[in-house]
């Protein structure tokens, strides 16, 4: 067996002192695996401590940020324009109005009557100037206002053509 002090410092393996020492007294010769420790090279800077951007953001700025990379920025001014009507039209009015459907950029509006349709069509362009400023991504082109649902006469078992009776309601 060679002794390990014999061999020359040159070609002896790296080994902590203390490995070394305790081999040198066992009369073993260090193997040839490296003993340091690798470090775990991280190449994740975003992750990194004390790096810039690793501070937490307010909350609504984390949402904005998540409304606008998922593309639910329509949808959610469409949502804040229905939930905000009454602040939008004014209180008076939203009493008497709701709206009910936006399709192809017409926003419609039904009414308690047929009087408030048509004084809401008086006030469409303050209204229309108003979620314009407020809500551009909702995509509201254009308002209908109308008035409350007519019962219909056609239907049973005797039902006459024509136009039936007539009258106003609302």
């Amino acid at each position: 067996m060679t002794d390990p002090a014999a061999v020359p410092a040159s070609e002896a393996p790296e080994a902590p002192e203390t490995v070394a020492t305790y081999l040198r007294l066992r009369g073993l010769k260090p193997s040839s695996k490296n003993w340091k420790r690798k470090r775990r090279v991280v190449t994740d800077d975003d992750n990194a401590p004390f790096t810039p951007g690793r501070d937490p953001g307010p909350l609504g700025a984390v949402l904005d940020k998540l409304a606008h990379d998922s593309g639910w920025q329509k949808t959610l001014a469409r949502e804040d324009l229905v939930r905000q009507w009454a602040d939008l039209a004014g209180a008076d009015t939203a009493k008497h109005s709701e709206p009910v459907s936006l399709e192809r950029g017409v926003l419609t509006v039904k009414c308690d009557s047929t009087a408030w349709a048509k004084n809401l069509q008086f006030m469409r362009g303050t209204i229309l100037t108003e979620i314009g400023r407020r809500y551009p991504d909702a995509g509201v082109e254009n308002l209908r206002f109308i008035g409350p649902d007519v019962p219909s006469w056609k239907w049973g078992p005797r039902v006459v053509p024509g136009r039936g009776p007539r009258d106003t309601y609302g």
